[in-house]
């Protein structure tokens, strides 16, 4: 049973939406699926459909366990069945209290790895969405995993993001021991700017360059490739997502991508990541 984190400390790569419709698919190829919000957000629970703050446990109460003056709850406690599909720890806004009180603990950074413990034979796949934010539940998500995931955009400092993210994993290996090496990282909203362009297209993208007026999609398919060319070199599985309006349309009515279509764009990319990803031991 691989417990998977998706991880990156920057906001908008996806990283949620990677977590719910992966998992979405690997539930509708008959996997046992738990899926855990670590993100005080809790947009992976919204995304299952679940208002956050309404259940009697969540993660929240997991973390505050054992600490004093804390009631002792288990994560089997605090998972819920969801209309969606895969299982659901469930996060709320009250996790980010929770931060404090684990820098006065010994175990600080092995609080999730050993709650997900006492659940493992329960489950084919856990997958722990994190926070966009370097703190102790990024920490604890990345000391549990048995893989790691990393999302990136498209954007300017995509690049940047990578290195950065080289030197956190690094520090988290020297500062717990858990050594932190990402095998697979997904590429979000970047893989429809390599679609042809039409003749008359590619005539005005020469005549811009000659004129010295890179477009606009032409700058975003370069620094598409040279994300993808880096990645490549960093990461043993690299896939690249198209945008695809039924993930928002997915998200809207509370459920993963996998339950509204199988054969748009983004859900393929999904389904044959998921294929990956429930091979994995």
């Amino acid at each position: 049973m691989p417990v998977i984190t998706f991880a990156h400390h920057k906001g908008g790569t996806g990283k949620t939406t990677a977590c719910l419709n992966i998992g979405g698919f690997l539930k509708k190829a008959g996997k046992r699926v738990l899926i855990v919000d670590c993100d005080p957000q809790a947009n992976a629970t919204s995304g299952l459909g679940v208002k956050p703050g309404t259940s009697a446990y969540d993660i929240y109460d997991v973390f505050m366990s054992g600490t004093e003056g804390f009631e002792t709850v288990s994560l089997r406690s605090a998972i819920l069945k969801t209309d969606a599909g895969p299982d659901l720890c469930p996060a709320s806004l009250d996790l980010a209290g929770a931060e404090p009180y684990l820098y006065e603990r010994e175990d600080h950074v092995s609080v999730l790895n050993n709650a997900l413990k006492t659940v493992s034979r329960r489950y084919d796949s856990i997958l722990v969405d994190t926070p966009p934010s370097m703190g102790q539940f990024l920490i604890n998500g990345l000391v549990a995993a048995d893989r790691t995931v990393v999302t990136m955009d498209t954007g300017p400092f995509a690049l940047q993001g990578i290195e950065s993210l080289k030197t956190i994993f690094s520090d988290i290996g020297e500062n717990t021991g858990k050594e932190v090496t990402p095998g697979m990282a997904i590429v979000t909203r970047g893989k429809v700017l390599l679609e042809e362009m039409t003749p008359a297209g590619e005539v005005m993208d020469g005549l811009k360059r000659l004129l010295g007026i890179s477009g606009k999609k032409n700058l975003e398919r370069m620094r598409f490739l040279e994300i993808m060319e880096a990645m490549n070199q960093e990461f043993a599985q690299v896939y690249a997502i198209p945008y695809d309006p039924m993930i928002p349309e997915a998200q809207k009515r509370g459920i993963p991508i996998s339950e509204c279509t199988a054969e748009s764009p983004a859900a393929t990319e999904y389904a044959q990541i998921a294929k990956v990803i429930g091979g994995w031991k």
